[in-house]
C-alpha cells in the first residue's frame, strides 16, 4: 500500500499543531483528517477511517489515556502515536501501558514524527505486546526528571523495557544517573516486588567480585566439581 492510499487521523486542540502536521503529511503523499476533540476522533475510528492515529494526550473533552482502550477495542490493529507536553517518565510509561505504538514529546521534531509515522504504518501495532511492555505508575513519584531531548529518549527507552524480563546494561559516565535509570526499571518492572541491590564494584577487590555478586567463596567451584565427580 503506497502513501497516497493511507490515511492519518490527527487529534490536537492546538490548531497550529494540526496545521503543521496536516501540511507535512499531505506533502509526503498521505491523506489527512484533523480534529480538535476526542469525540470526533472516536467517531472516525468507529467508522473504520484511518490507518494511523496521531493524538495529543490532553484534549478538551477527554484524556486520551481513557480513549485509547476504546480505540484498541474498536480497532485492535490500528497504530496510535501519542504526543504530549507533559514530558516525563510517567507519561511515557502510561502511553506504552495503554497500547500506544510510540510516544513523542512536545515540542517535537517534525522529522522524528514523520519517521515514527512511517514505522507505524509499515509495521502494524501489536496491542498485546505494547501492553506487556509497560505497567502504569500508580503514584506521582518521578524517579527521573528533565525535559531535554536526551531525557525524552531515556523515558521512551524505559517505557519499552519495563515490561520485559531482560538483563539491561546501562552505560554512561560517572554522575549521569545510571543508578536512577536502573531503579526506575526495577520499580516499574516485573521485579519491583523484589529487592533493589546496588554494589560499587570499584570499591570491591578484584578477587572478591564473584563472591559479592554470586555469593561464591574461594574454592567453592573446586568443591562442586569434586562433589559432582563422586
Amino acid at each position: 500500500m503506497n502513501a497516497a492510499s493511507k490515511k492519518i487521523l490527527i487529534a490536537d486542540d492546538d490548531a497550529s499543531i494540526r496545521l503543521v502536521l496536516s501540511q507535512a503529511f499531505t506533502r509526503l503523499g498521505y491523506q489527512v483528517r484533523a480534529t480538535g476533540n476526542a469525540a470526533t476522533l472516536l467517531k472516525w475510528v468507529s467508522e473504520g477511517e484511518g490507518d494511523l492515529v496521531i493524538t495529543d494526550v490532553v484534549m478538551p473533552d477527554e484524556n486520551v489515556f481513557d480513549v485509547l482502550p476504546r480505540i484498541r477495542k474498536e480497532r485492535p490493529k490500528l497504530p496510535v502515536i501519542v504526543m504530549s507536553a507533559q514530558n516525563n517518565l510517567i507519561t511515557a510509561v502510561n502511553a506504552a501501558e495503554v497500547g500506544a505504538f510510540d510516544y513523542i514529546p512536545k515540542p517535537f521534531d517534525l522529522d522524528d514524527m514523520t519517521s515514527a509515522a512511517r514505522r507505524a504504518l509499515s509495521r502494524p501495532a501489536d496491542p498485546e505486546a505494547a501492553r506487556a511492555q509497560a505497567r502504569a505508575v500508580r503514584d506521582d513519584r518521578l524517579p527521573l526528571i528533565g525535559r531535554s531531548g536526551p531525557m525524552q529518549e531515556v523515558y521512551r527507552t524505559i517505557a519499552r523495557l519495563v515490561g520485559a524480563d531482560l538483563t539491561v546494561l546501562i552505560t554512561g559516565e560517572s554522575g549521569t544517573g545510571k543508578e536512577l535509570v536502573a531503579r526506575a526499571l526495577h520499580d516499574m518492572g516485573r521485579r519491583r516486588d523484589g529487592k533493589f541491590v546496588t554494589i560499587n564494584l570499584a570499591a570491591v577487590p578484584r578477587e572478591r567480585v564473584e563472591t559479592e555478586l554470586f555469593g561464591k567463596e574461594d574454592g567453592d567451584a573446586g568443591k562442586l566439581i569434586e562433589a559432582d565427580g563422586g
